[in-house]
């Protein structure tokens, strides 16, 4: 599974961690390794491994001039490619001249996210996926992160968990938390009542290039059917099913940090206009339900370590779960599985359609890859600009019908033209 995630991009910070030229280094830990990143006189990143190839000291500690980080203990120095560039306790002409390197990983910088390659030099995609978000100018978008205490899957099956996440459970708020946490959803109230009254939508599934979409039904008013379409894209990727026509589109990266820790990258954007400054201001503050307030180093202000600060007179009071925030909501859903789940345990039903496709193509990839055939996802970077949605339709209308006449496509995938 390791070699499989391998042959992707992955996000390893945000550009605003990395800082501008010549920063301090960062500490990176992810996909199980220790790292050390930074940011050269030119403006590239490195990404390179913690240690000096001389007597192990920690680069995160180094110089970071002249395009390349100087240890502090004997001045060895490395450049973007790993390469140890300079050795000032060897004489020239020696055998470690031009011989020496260490580990770096090569990076990309999109969307406003520093993405790294682990995987063999040979079968690097060029591109790393070209999400919509990343696509469009910088002030059409919103990218921040947050730490989840659990299996990056148990995350990542949250996402596609939708009978749980349309506000029929774990999310039903209170009316006031309604109106004040929940703009997304509030901007049309109508969609409470059947989100909440309908916990078992109909579900359907279709695969694409680079993952699937799925489209979960529901009984509206008259003959309609609100439709909230999902889309997973491999490795980890998801579109939130919330967006209605004119309102902000939210997705999801997540990568490994351990077997028991991840990062869930999060991302706002409106093909149509400007983030605006009150929008991003509640986005810092954990607003519009896809974001988490957070404390110092990205992680939640409300945590396995608190117990999601849950209040069990408002849960008993006034709300389902007692807990403030969707995001926060998603969390303890997710970590008090575990850190990693005994999956032989549970009994799926119906309406975990989602969580099963998921499964198979993640273990089905893994599979394939250890038979000799790399997935055909990582050479369609493009296809990786999706929309999910909600939407009202004919109840007698096909997933295929209402994705072609709300996005045009039967996935959900734009042009360049769609993203400005």
């Amino acid at each position: 599974m390791g070699e499989s995630f391998g042959c992707y991009w992955q996000p390893v910070a945000l550009s605003r961690e990395i800082g501008e030229r010549d920063p301090p280094p960062v500490r990176v830990k992810v996909m199980g390794e220790d790292l050390v990143a930074l940011r050269d006189t030119e403006g590239r990143v490195e990404l390179i491994e913690p240690h000096c190839a001389h007597r192990g000291a920690k680069l995160f500690f180094g110089r970071n001039e002249a395009c390349g980080i100087r240890g502090i203990y004997h001045g060895w120095k490395y450049d973007v490619n790993g390469s140890c560039v300079d050795m000032p306790n060897v004489p020239p002409g020696t055998v470690y001249h031009d011989k020496i390197s260490i580990k770096a990983c090569p990076t990309r910088e999109f969307g406003d996210i520093v993405w790294a390659y682990f995987g063999p030099q040979e079968r690097m995609p060029e591109a790393v996926p070209q999400l919509e978000s990343g696509m469009l100018p910088p002030l059409h978008r919103y990218v921040t992160k947050r730490l989840q205490a659990c299996n990056w899957a148990h995350s990542m099956e949250g996402a596609l968990d939708t009978a749980h996440l349309h506000f029929s459970f774990l999310h039903t708020p209170a009316p006031a938390q309604f109106s004040n946490e929940n703009a997304t959803v509030a901007a049309d109230k109508r969609r409470l009542p059947w989100l909440r009254d309908n916990p078992m939508p109909r579900f359907t599934v279709l695969e694409h290039e680079v993952g699937f979409v799925v489209g979960g039904a529901r009984r509206a008013d008259r003959n309609a059917a609100y439709g909230r379409i999902t889309q997973f894209m491999l490795p980890a990727h998801s579109v939130a099913p919330s967006a209605m026509p004119g309102e902000i589109y939210y997705g999801y990266s997540w990568v490994r940090i351990t077997d028991e820790t991840g990062w869930i990258y999060v991302y706002a954007w409106n093909p149509e206009r400007p983030i605006f400054d009150d929008e991003r201001a509640r986005f810092d503050r954990g607003g519009f339900g896809q974001f988490a307030a957070l404390g110092p180093g990205f992680v939640p202000l409300r945590n396995r370590a608190n117990d999601y600060l849950i209040d069990c007179d408002e849960q008993k009071q006034r709300s389902f779960n007692g807990i403030r925030g969707v995001a926060e909501q998603d969390a303890i859903a997710q970590d008090n599985q575990g850190f990693i789940a005994d999956r032989a345990r549970e009994h799926l039903t119906p309406t975990d359609m989602a969580i099963v496709r998921f499964r198979r193509s993640m273990l089905g990839g893994a599979t394939a890859l250890r038979e000799g055939k790399e997935p055909a996802a990582v050479q369609c970077p493009g296809h990786y600009a999706q929309r999910g949605r909600g939407c009202l339709a004919p109840a007698n209308l096909s997933l295929e019908e209402v994705m072609r006449h709300r996005f045009g496509s039967m996935n959900g995938r734009v042009s360049s033209a769609d993203c400005g």
